[in-house]
């Protein structure tokens, strides 16, 4: 077979004809005061990261973590100023690809694909990611004449929904029987 560098989720190909999928992984380096230590470990493991090496500079901590970058781009680095708040510094830099089970994740607006909100997510974290995305559209998508629904899919199958309610017709706006003058 052949290897392709994705850079856009539109352009992955179908599902049985892809017999790896590999994500770039990142070793990052985070300094942090030790009294936030706890929390920042906690927000690495919870990204699927593998920790490398722990130090101690000072009152502060220096951890080395490899981690994916699929999730440090998403809001790791909020997430990590809010655990720390603020105290901690992030760098990182590429190391390699490792097999990964990524799935393609499609949003469906009124049952019709947008390509422009397609992402790779990792398996395990595909129902929450989609159920976020689909509830933040809810929210941001006036309400039409009509209902909208709005999915996360993988592949066929639909994961997460929600649906934009229908504007009502306010029947009682002409039945005023009183003088209009009033």
């Amino acid at each position: 077979g052949t290897e392709l560098e994705i850079h856009n989720p539109v352009d992955m190909p179908d599902v049985v004809k892809i017999a790896e999928i590999q994500e770039p992984w990142i070793e990052a380096t985070i300094l942090t005061p030790d009294e936030y230590l706890g929390s920042v470990l906690k927000l690495c493991q919870d990204r699927r990261g593998a920790q490398k090496e722990l130090t101690y500079v000072g009152s502060r901590a220096m951890v080395k973590y490899d981690l994916p970058l699929n999730e440090v781009v998403f809001d790791f680095y909020d997430r990590l100023k809010s655990v720390s708040k603020g105290y901690a510094s992030f760098d990182y830099h590429l190391t390699d690809y490792k097999p990964a089970d990524l799935v393609k994740m499609q949003i469906l607006v009124n049952a019709e694909p947008v390509d422009a909100l397609s992402m790779l997510v990792h398996r395990t974290r595909a129902e929450g990611r989609g159920r976020a995305m689909v509830e933040k559209m809810k929210e941001l998508i006036p309400p039409h004449m009509f209902q909208i629904p709005i999915q996360a899919a993988i592949g066929g199958k639909v994961i997460a929904r929600e649906t934009v309610r229908a504007l009502r017709k306010d029947v009682t706006a002409k039945c005023y029987g009183g003088d209009i003058t009033r």
